[in-house]
């Protein structure tokens, strides 16, 4: 059976820079079956989904349910929500948890001020606060996609794959409705820190649990962090696999330009220890033609491929490590 899995694994479809996008994650529990369109196509009141989802996206968030990997039947309407509430900005990468009631316990959310997550001030007066959360310290949260109703290969491999990590232990693992990049499957975001990952077994998953139990992260099968942009993601992935840096909170994307040709993205990407890079990225597309998801027609996809990376010197200001001029002629050279 061909699979846009398969396809997009067979033509090595590239990894880097296909994350979700999304600084702020909501994530609530919702057992029980998933529609294609699970906020407003589950047991979740389609009303709340419906205003969750527009309330986030409105400020670079995302709303997406969660159910721990086993048999899906109907629960009780008075069973509780466990929610969680991630942030993946690197310098401010948090999570909260709450337990709300089930018998209309997820109103509370309607009282969330995603504004405020990137407003310090506005979360410090208390604009972020309801319901109550609480400080999430356990394990890494492994969210394994599995959506058959999205897309096929969601269901035959990321179920399989979130029931061996849930069996095996050491993290605290949900199978969620939604990250995006089905062909990668299977897909998962692992919180605090917002890294996400395709291709991987489940031994290639654990290694990934290893070292964010540690405050790393790990460059096999990764997408890129959810705080960033597109061509965030690759740049932060390429400098980090220029200089082995795997710390999660090391490296932050400072800027991302587009350049005159509108064809290069020009990425400033910056170490803790002061360090910068000038990424240059070439945006390309009618590659090998893959199908998107399951059943959609092959398209032509879209690339970036990393033209020049260079280290900038320190205090120059990022118009002037962001210039284009040179691009060129440099990239064979700095590869």
């Amino acid at each position: 059976m061909s699979t846009c899995a398969t396809a997009s694994r067979t033509l090595a479809e590239p990894l880097a820079g296909t994350a979700a996008t999304a600084r702020t994650w909501l994530l609530v529990e919702q057992p029980g079956p998933w529609g294609r369109k699970a906020l407003t196509q589950s047991r979740l009141d389609p009303g709340l989904g419906q205003a969750l989802d527009t309330a986030a996206s409105a400020h670079g968030a995302r709303v997406a349910l969660i159910r721990r990997p086993e048999r899906h039947a109907d629960h009780s309407p008075a069973a509780g929500h466990r929610v969680y509430l991630a942030r993946t900005v690197p310098g401010d990468a948090w999570v909260r948890t709450a337990r709300l009631p089930g018998d209309g316990g997820l109103e509370a959310l309607r009282a969330l001020d995603f504004a405020a997550f990137d407003d310090p001030a506005a979360a410090a007066r208390g604009a972020a606060t309801a319901p109550r959360w609480e400080p999430y310290e356990g394990d890494p949260l492994a969210l394994v996609c599995t959506n058959g109703k999205r897309d096929r290969c969601c269901a035959l491999l990321g179920r399989p794959l979130a029931a061996e990590l849930a069996a095996s232990g050491g993290a605290n693992v949900w199978e969620i409705t939604h990250l995006g990049g089905h062909r990668f499957a299977p897909t998962l975001l692992v919180l605090p820190h917002g890294y996400a990952y395709g291709r991987l077994d489940a031994a290639g998953v654990k290694s990934v649990l290893d070292a964010v139990r540690d405050g790393r992260m790990s460059l096999e099968g990764c997408r890129g962090r959810s705080a960033w942009d597109r061509p965030g993601q690759a740049a932060d992935l390429a400098v980090r696999e220029r200089i082995g840096e795997l710390r999660a909170e090391a490296m932050s994307v400072l800027a991302v330009r587009t350049g005159s040709d509108g064809s290069h993205r020009i990425v400033t990407v910056a170490h803790v220890d002061g360090r910068r890079w000038r990424v240059v990225l070439r945006e390309r597309t009618g590659g090998p033609a893959v199908p998107a998801s399951c059943g959609a027609e092959p398209a032509g996809t879209v690339r970036l491929d990393v033209e020049a990376l260079d280290e900038v010197e320190r205090g120059a200001g990022i118009e002037e490590s962001d210039a284009l001029e040179g691009t060129e002629g440099t990239a064979a050279d700095s590869r």
